[in-house]
Order: structure tokens, then sequence, then C-alpha cells
């Protein structure tokens, strides 16, 4: 299954653990206004969240993930077929996953989660990667959805910073013409999104400057409060 899509603006909806906007309510108003404002589709932490929107927005395009930590691994994005099918189970369209080259948590394998995904639910996966080779790989496996989400963020690339706009003409010459092409992570100005949309993304997602309130109100703050030497 393939879900195209437009050259547009996907959001971001989420807030951290101990945030008031965390209430399914707030991300289920967040969510409305950005769709009513021209987004896309939006992007979705936890089976909690998603079927909070998906009865809010029954139409909605719905990119969930469900962020889990694990002490043998750094992979976090929905790293088990078991948030996986959570997350399809809560109303999910497509499920993004960490799907760089790193151990995973309890030693899954990719390779078996992409299959065990396609085969037993039919889900449209999207694959957060960090560089151009682990994008291929996740299409050749069978994700339909590649976006630049980790890069920045990974050991690998730790030293770079987001957006990773310099991934997206060789993704896209490489990936199969079907397979969407996604610019996410470090999206901070509408002519930053365009610039993605111009290097050849099918759509960007933008979150922290947009759905951010806490990071962008501390910043801010910080920014005012900070003494001059």
């Amino acid at each position: 299954m393939t879900l195209p899509l437009s050259k547009g603006l996907i959001v971001s909806v989420q807030a951290p653990e101990g945030s008031p906007m965390r209430h399914p309510d707030v991300i289920a108003a967040m969510a409305d206004a950005s769709l009513r404002n021209g987004a896309l589709g939006v992007r979705l932490e936890s089976p909690e969240h998603v079927a909070a929107v998906r009865e809010h927005c029954p139409k909605a395009l719905i990119i969930g993930l469900w962020k889990r930590s694990w002490p043998d691994s750094s992979v976090y994005i929905t790293p088990r077929w078991h948030e996986v099918k959570a997350i399809w189970g809560a109303g999910a369209d497509v499920v993004a996953l960490d799907a760089t080259d790193r151990f995973r948590p309890q030693a899954e394998e990719l390779e078996d989660l992409v299959k065990r995904a396609k085969d037993e639910l039919g889900a449209p996966l999207m694959a957060d990667v960090d560089s151009v080779e682990n994008g291929l790989r996740a299409a050749s496996l069978g994700c339909d959805w590649v976006g630049t989400t980790l890069f920045g963020y990974t050991e690998s690339t730790r030293d770079s910073r987001p957006p990773g706009l310099h991934l997206l003409k060789p993704l896209r010459a490489q990936l199969p013409p079907e397979t969407m092409l996604i610019c996410e992570g470090g999206i901070a100005s509408p002519q930053t999104a365009r610039d993605a949309i111009s290097e050849g993304a099918d759509a960007v997602v933008v979150g922290t400057a947009i759905t951010g309130v806490d990071l962008q109100v501390a910043s801010y703050h910080q920014h005012i409060t900070r003494q001059t030497v």
C-alpha cells in the first residue's frame, strides 16, 4: 500500500513527558488546528495520542510512532514488534520506526520487523534514517516512506546538525519512484521547508518550530534572561 503525497507539510504534534501539553485532548486540538490550516497530515507519538486524534479527526493522515527506551539499545522510535502492532492498532495510517543499522532492543532485526508488519498487518512503514545507505536499505526491505528524521541524532551523525538536506537528492535519485521521501528534523523556518521540497522531498515534517511549546518558551526565556558578560 502506498499513500501518495502532494508537496506539503506534515506537523509533528508531540509533547515531552511531564508537560501539560501531553494530554490527549491537547494533542488532538493541536492536530486539528494543523490540519485545518493546510497540513497534509500529522505525526504522533504513543498509541494513546494516535487513538485520540483518530477519534477527533477521523479523516486525518496519521503517522504514528511510540518512543520506548531500552538499556541494551539506543534505538527508541517504535523499536519492536510490540510497538509496531500497538501503533497500527490505535489507528495510524503509517507506522514510523527507526530503520538505522543499529542494534535493536531484544535483538530484533529490522528485516524481520518490516516483513512481519507487511505480512501480518499490511501496514505502510516510514523508515526514520540517518544516512543515504540506511534509507536505501530500508526501502529495499519494504518500507514505503523514507525520512531523514535521525540525521544528527545517531552515534555516527552526532557531530552533524540537522536538517539533512544534503541527503535528499541522492535518496531521490536512487529510491524507487513510488517511495515517499520525507525531510524531517531541524526544520525551523518556512524557507528551510521550501528548500527541502526543492531538493526532492515529497513532504516536510515540522515539529518543535510549530508545536514545541515547552522547548520554544524555554528557549525564549533563556535568551531573554541570559546575563551578558
